[in-house]
């Protein structure tokens, strides 16, 4: 049985997303069975807003990119899952440094999937999300 993309990107056979990349994303830990991972990103000081805390568009992208990975991870070499819908929610400013991310799947249907994750930084909750991600063929 081939990998698919995500298995090839955690065993170095395909680079991380340009996105991810940007993000300093690092996967930490993942558990394909329970629909689970933990991540690490760096937040730049060119993700600042004018006051100097990490701008609310990179969080969410952080976000977008822990719950996606989590779903990604349980899914067919063949499929792929948009996010269609992601809500966020700020609950503290983040600041320049290492970010960690909890993403997990909680329902997984036929294609339609709901997800949950969060942000930590200094081990204080900075921003948690809910999500609905489509799963789709990938058309070769």
């Amino acid at each position: 049985m081939s990998k698919g993309i995500f298995q090839k990107m955690l065993d170095g056979e395909l680079p991380m997303p340009k996105a991810a990349k940007t993000l300093g994303a690092r996967i930490l830990e993942v558990d394909a069975e329970s629909g689970t991972i933990k991540m690490e990103f760096d937040a730049k000081l060119e993700f600042t807003n004018p006051v100097g805390n990490i701008q609310g568009g990179f969080l969410a992208a952080m976000l977008d990119d822990t719950m996606g990975p989590a779903l990604t991870a349980t899914l067919n070499e063949n499929e792929f899952a948009p996010t269609l819908e992601l809500k966020v929610n700020f609950i503290a400013p983040a600041k320049v440094g290492k970010i960690h991310g909890k993403g997990r799947v909680i329902s997984k249907g036929g294609s339609v999937c709901v997800l949950e994750g969060e942000l930590y930084q200094d081990g204080k909750l900075v921003a948690r999300s809910s999500a609905t991600a489509l799963i789709r063929k990938i058309i070769k």
